[in-house]
């Protein structure tokens, strides 16, 4: 990797722009979060989004704590052994869900393989029965590890009722190894059949701009619209730092909406395809949609 990150970056295009302003309802998440002590996958991940999902009083809560115990060449969040397990999280998370007045929430966590029991799952149904319980009106997204694809953990995720069970593929597989040494894409796959399976609206998303070809892509999402998954996204992978993997390329805005074209017609019920789009950009809109289509079904 080290003689990959050494190339020169390439110049962002015009049409990657990030717009830098906060407001009232940016500092009242930014508030209600540092309050109660919780960290988001919005300030860990220097999510692009920030200020726009702020500004409009949503936020990605990430429970179990801030440091992950995988090293991914994408991922700007910190790696290493986490000491503990904050059994008071999934409280002060569903309090923190209640007071921004949420209708829909997107929960998601670092990798904690040291969690041996069942890598955390416990914390997340917790934390899924928690925020139903305090804040009911409220949907629950989750956007999961894939907890080594380790059934009892993955029972105990599914059966605390999220509305929404999100997990990334992160990238084609060709490139998957280079990408999150520590995962493996079939497993990835696997956990997303399973979530079907077990009939839950389900959800995945995808990073361009790493080496893949468009026809890689295209091939990737007849895979994942196959399992049945009803959510997809794809956006730009932006380089964290010289530290991470380099952009290969800068995909047109053009070919993101081509991806969003042959996703619907693959059948996918909603696609959110563009540069900035991240896993929770407008998830509470997906949400509507999906969740309204599949009540009328």
């Amino acid at each position: 990797m080290m003689s990959e990150l050494a190339q020169q970056p390439l110049k962002k295009p015009s049409w990657i722009k990030i717009r830098l302003r906060t407001g009232e309802d940016y500092k009242h998440v930014r508030n209600v979060l540092k309050a109660r002590s919780l960290n988001t996958v919005c300030e860990e991940a220097r999510c692009p989004n920030i200020y726009e999902c702020w500004n409009r009083g949503t936020a990605t809560i990430m429970i179990l704590g801030d440091i992950c115990t995988r090293s991914c060449g994408f991922c700007a969040i910190k790696t290493g052994q986490p000491v503990t397990c904050d059994t008071g999280e999934p409280e002060r998370t569903a309090e923190a869900v209640k007071s921004m007045g949420l209708k829909h929430v997107v929960i998601t966590s670092v990798d904690r393989d040291d969690l041996k029991g069942d890598f955390g799952a416990t914390v997340w149904a917790d934390t899924i029965k928690a925020i139903h319980n305090r804040a009911p009106g409220c949907s629950v997204e989750v956007l999961t590890p894939d907890f080594q694809d380790y059934r009892p953990a993955l029972e105990k995720v599914f059966a605390a009722g999220p509305e929404i069970f999100s997990h990334n593929v992160e990238c084609v597989e060709r490139i998957s190894r280079q990408v999150r040494a520590q995962a493996n894409w079939q497993r990835s796959m696997s956990v997303l059949r399973q979530s079907i399976e077990y009939g839950l609206l389900t959800k995945t998303g995808l990073m361009v701009g790493l080496g893949e070809s468009k026809a890689e892509v295209l091939e990737t999402m007849e895979q994942i619209a196959g399992l049945g998954v009803h959510i997809f996204t794809i956006g730009q992978y932006l380089q964290p730092s010289k530290n991470y993997l380099p952009v290969k390329r800068y995909v047109e805005l053009e070919e993101f909406e081509e991806f969003k074209r042959s996703g619907l017609n693959m059948g996918f019920r909603f696609v959110e395809s563009g540069p900035l789009v991240r896993s929770s950009y407008h998830a509470d809109e997906q949400a509507r949609t999906v969740i309204k289509k599949s009540e009328n079904e």
